[in-house]
């Protein structure tokens, strides 16, 4: 497979190099919003479209700024972006399903500042990414992100019915699953090449 194939940019970013669990960007909402199953997949559809939307924009965005060689301003024009569609995602959610804005509560805003959406936009920029990579790269990265999000929620869901001490309950339980998704996660490492 051709490093710059589309299959290829979708899988390594959706598996070998997952945002979450081999780059641990976006790790708020992987601790915070992974309760319970549905919950994390809402938010990882959120995560998905606020993440095409940015990709799309800062692909348009770069091509812009470098024409008229202002490409400093790349960071602040990202972040207006991903605040915008973020917005969107938020007065969407409020509108359509109350009870999804509700059980997302503080987490829906903060995709604002979530590391994982900025990295998308400035690493399809590094790695100078055509449009249709730059679709490639961010779906597969909001799969990969929704992935981590329900995997940990199943976990904790399963763990709940468990009798598990109290030293490791809580934070510390939250942790030692994500420590451990993200070593089986490191299993995919060489398979990019």
């Amino acid at each position: 497979m051709q490093p710059d194939s589309l299959t290829f940019i979708f899988l390594n970013a959706f598996v070998i190099n997952n945002f979450v669990l081999a780059m641990f960007l976006g790790l708020c909402p992987f601790l915070g919003v992974s309760g319970k199953i549905k919950t994390a997949a809402n938010m990882g559809l959120a995560v998905v479209f606020v993440m095409l939307v940015s990709s799309s924009s800062a692909y348009g965005i770069n091509l812009l700024l470098a024409k008229f060689k202002l490409e400093f301003l790349r960071l602040i024009c990202y972040i207006a972006v991903i605040a915008s569609a973020v917005q969107l995602v938020e007065m969407a959610i409020k509108k359509f399903s109350p009870a999804l804005f509700r059980a997302l509560g503080i987490f829906l805003p903060l995709i604002t500042t979530n590391c994982a959406i900025l990295g998308l936009a400035l690493f399809q920029t590094n790695r100078e990414y055509n449009f249709p990579q730059s679709l490639a790269f961010s779906v597969g990265a909001g799969a990969g992100f929704t992935l981590a999000l329900v995997l940990m929620a199943g976990l904790r869901e399963k763990l709940e019915l468990a009798d598990v001490p109290d030293v490791v309950t809580s934070a510390a339980l939250a942790l030692t699953l994500g420590g451990l998704l993200s070593l089986a996660f490191m299993g995919f490492a060489g398979l990019g090449g």
